[in-house]
C-alpha cells in the first residue's frame, strides 16, 4: 500500500525562500493566459441567451467574459491556498503586465496602416481595437478584485486553521468579484450604455460570477488537493506582508 505523500504546514515566509516548486510556475502561466483571452475576447461583448425580467432587470443578459474570466479568480484561490498570498500576489502582477502588453499590442497592430488590397481593417478594429477606457477599468478592476480575494482567502484560511475552504472560496469571491465589477462596469460603459444597462450586467454578471464559483467548488477542492501533496506544503500567512504594492514572493 503507498504511503500518501507528506505534506509541511509552512507559518512562516522565510521557511519558503529554499522551497522548490514543481507547478507554481503552470499555475501561473494558466493564470495570465485565461486573463489576457476573457480581456481580449469577451470584456465588451453583450449578449442575451434568453429574456427574464425581474422588474426592468433581463436576467438572461450578461458579458461575455463571464463565461471563462471567473476562472482566473478560481485559480487565484488555489494559488492563495497552496502558495500564499505573496506568491498570488506576483502572479496578479504578472497578470497586470500581460494585460498592459496585449493593451499595447492591439493598439499598434490596429493603428498600423492596412496594405493596399487589404479589406479588413474595419472588422479588425471592430475585434481588437481596445478602447483606453476599457483597458484602464480592465486593469485597476482585476487588479483590485484579485488581490481582495487573495487577501480575504489568506486571512480567512489563518483565522479558521484551514478548515471550510469552501467557506474561503466563496467569501473570497463574495468581496473579490464584488471588488471587481464595481470598479470595472462603471468605469468601462457608464455614458456608452445606458445606466439601466450598466447595471443590470454589473448585477447580473457579479450574481453569475459568485454562482459560477461555488458550482466549481469541487473542482477547486481536488486541484487543491492535488498541488498541496505534489508540492508537500500548506501554507498559512501568518507574518506576511499584505501590501499590494510589492513582486516579492
Amino acid at each position: 500500500m503507498t504511503a500518501k505523500p507528506e505534506i509541511e504546514r509552512i507559518d512562516h515566509a522565510d521557511a519558503l525562500s529554499s522551497h522548490r516548486f514543481k507547478y507554481y510556475d503552470f499555475a501561473m502561466a494558466a493564470f495570465v493566459v485565461i486573463l489576457v483571452c476573457s480581456n481580449l475576447i469577451g470584456a465588451a461583448k453583450l449578449v442575451q441567451l434568453f429574456e427574464f425580467n425581474i422588474g426592468s432587470w433581463n436576467v438572461g443578459m450578461f458579458g461575455a467574459g463571464i463565461l471563462f474570466f471567473p476562472l482566473s479568480y478560481v485559480l487565484g484561490d488555489v494559488l492563495t491556498e497552496v502558495y500564499g498570498y505573496a506568491r498570488a500576489r506576483r502572479v496578479v502582477w504578472a497578470g497586470f503586465g500581460a494585460v498592459l502588453f496585449m493593451a499595447f499590442m492591439a493598439w499598434v497592430v490596429v493603428k498600423l496602416p492596412p496594405a493596399p488590397g487589404w479589406n479588413d481593417q474595419p472588422a479588425y478594429e471592430a475585434v481588437f481595437g481596445l478602447t483606453p477606457r476599457i483597458v484602464l477599468a480592465s486593469i485597476i478592476a482585476f487588479w483590485a478584485g484579485e488581490l481582495s480575494n487573495a487577501f480575504v482567502m489568506a486571512r480567512m484560511k489563518v483565522a479558521s486553521g484551514g478548515k471550510h475552504l469552501w467557506q474561503r472560496t466563496i467569501g473570497s469571491t463574495v468581496v473579490g468579484q464584488g471588488v471587481d465589477s464595481l470598479l470595472f462596469y462603471p468605469i468601462a460603459f457608464l455614458g456608452v450604455w445606458t445606466t439601466t444597462q450598466v447595471l443590470t450586467v454589473l448585477a447580473t454578471n457579479y450574481l453569475l460570477k459568485v454562482l459560477w464559483e461555488a458550482f466549481l467548488t469541487p473542482v477547486t477542492y481536488r486541484i487543491v488537493g492535488a498541488l498541496k501533496r505534489a508540492e508537500g506544503v500548506d501554507v498559512y500567512d501568518k507574518d506576511t506582508s499584505f501590501t499590494p504594492f510589492s513582486i516579492r514572493s
